[in-house]
């Protein structure tokens, strides 16, 4: 995985979570500013996709690939089924429910990186 990437994903992913739980205080609905920052941070997800299985052979175990390939595959879905739900609901449990996703997207990442940290 690529270190810097993974910073500056986890850093967006938080920004986008407080910025969510935000929006859900002041009973606000997602909007375009809202959904282009989604968008760079799925962009992020989909780059780190693609180095993910490129490198996924890289790692020493079975187990470990496993769990990387999980986590990797399942990552870019996480936040795209937030945002389609919060896009359809219209209501500030939505804006919640992009916060919890955009914390998971971050949780997700960190946990990507340190399986990929354990057999370098």
């Amino acid at each position: 995985m690529l270190l810097p990437l993974t910073q500056g994903l986890v850093a967006a992913a938080m920004l986008l979570a407080v910025v969510a739980l935000g929006y859900a205080l002041l009973d606000r609905l997602i909007n375009d500013w809202l959904l282009g920052l989604a968008a760079l941070v799925e962009l992020g997800v989909l780059v780190q996709l693609v180095r993910g299985l490129v490198g996924i052979g890289e790692l020493d175990t079975g187990e470990r690939k496993a769990t990387f390939a999980a986590y990797l595959v399942s990552l870019p879905f996480v936040l795209a089924l937030t945002l389609w739900g919060a896009i359809k609901d219209k209501t500030r449990w939505a804006m919640s429910a992009v916060a919890v996703g955009a914390f998971a997207v971050a949780v997700m990442t960190l946990r990507l990186q340190q399986i990929w940290d354990l057999h370098a």
